[in-house]
């Protein structure tokens, strides 16, 4: 059997699987493809193919569905990713466009590749660790309570009502808001608790119990906006999906819910030529996905987070990687805008 034809072969099954839902047999892949061999020569290629593990019969009958290694293989011989159509991409515009914050971004944009793909998608935050500050705000809202907004270059804003223990009027508050700005715009998160335990002590001896406050109050929100989080939708898609999870559905759910392990599982996803992070079924660390796939692809300064989907192992991996990649694609010109 040579190499090229077994490949195929190979695709072929994949396709119609993927299409179908149904074990293929060769009287389909004849019917369906242009092989150029008989059905006689394809089931011996596909006995080829079943020994080396590529594919395998769920059951006695004649037909066969891809092994992960058989997926892998597939997706190994994808050479480049398509372009999206006039009308997904008018789709991805259409829900991304008019968004206000980071937050609102993501999740405009988890809900686009979840359309898109019909898969459950998955946006991790922008690593802030290394984000720097562009602004900060303290607004008044009443006698001691004030309003602490930090704006990170990243487009992330985290706020929060502190007391700062005695009254402030208004001239003396811009007055600490202007102190605090000099001295932390262009630092990194990771910078900021002891830049701003400083800060307390370069002001006059009355504002340095509010400063420290604020301090402790700005102190708080660097840690915040440094938790790495996820953002998520299209988990019904997974559930319209059961039938794709032989023994259960509930461990992949288990995990979309734990979203340490995604997280984990993003982080250590290596890109290949195309950009794209491709982990399939049981090369997953994680048991709970071992019979899900997971396609993701780099997104914003540095493609230091990334986006994808997750599903089942029978996944329309071209159009998937497709979708993926041009939404990361979108992310990552509005983040830089």
């Amino acid at each position: 059997m040579s190499e090229p034809r077994k490949l195929e072969v190979l695709r072929a099954i994949v396709e119609d699987y993927v299409h179908t839902r149904e074990p293929v047999g060769s009287k389909a892949l004849v019917e369906r493809h242009h092989l150029g061999v008989s059905s006689a020569t394809i089931r011996n290629d596909m006995a080829a193919l079943e020994e080396e593990g590529l594919i395998t019969a769920p059951h006695t009958s004649s037909g066969r569905i891809p092994t992960d290694k058989g997926y892998r293989i597939f997706v190994d011989q994808i050479s480049s990713v398509k372009p999206l159509s006039a009308a997904e991409r008018r789709a991805i515009s259409t829900l991304l466009e008019g968004s206000t914050d980071l937050d609102d971004v993501l999740e405009r944009t988890v809900r686009a590749l979840a359309h898109l793909t019909n898969q459950v998608a998955v946006v991790q935050y922008p690593r802030s660790a290394a984000a720097t500050v562009r602004h900060i705000e303290f607004v008044s809202l009443a006698a001691r309570q004030v309003l602490i907004v930090l704006i990170l270059a990243s487009g992330k804003v985290e706020q929060n009502v502190i007391d700062v223990g005695a009254p402030l009027d208004d001239p003396t508050l811009a007055g600490l808001r202007k102190v605090f700005l000099a001295a932390l715009s262009g630092l990194t998160v990771a910078m900021l608790p002891d830049a701003v335990a400083r800060i307390p002590l370069t002001v006059p001896h009355a504002e340095q119990g509010p400063a420290a406050r604020l301090a402790q109050g700005l102190a708080v929100l660097a840690r915040n906006a440094r938790e790495d989080r996820i953002v998520m939708a299209g988990t019904a898609n997974l559930a319209r999906s059961n039938n794709d999870f032989p023994l259960s559905i509930g461990p992949v759910l288990d995990a979309l819910e734990e979203q340490v392990v995604l997280l984990r599982l993003l982080e250590a996803m290596a890109q290949d030529s195309l950009g794209m992070a491709v982990v399939i079924g049981r090369e997953n660390p994680h048991d709970s996905l071992a019979e899900a796939s997971v396609v993701a692809a780099g997104y914003g300064p540095g493609e230091n987070a990334k986006l994808g989907v997750v599903g089942p192992t029978r996944m329309d991996y071209p159009n998937t990687m497709s979708s993926v990649r041009a939404v990361a694609q979108y992310l990552s010109r509005i983040l830089a805008g």
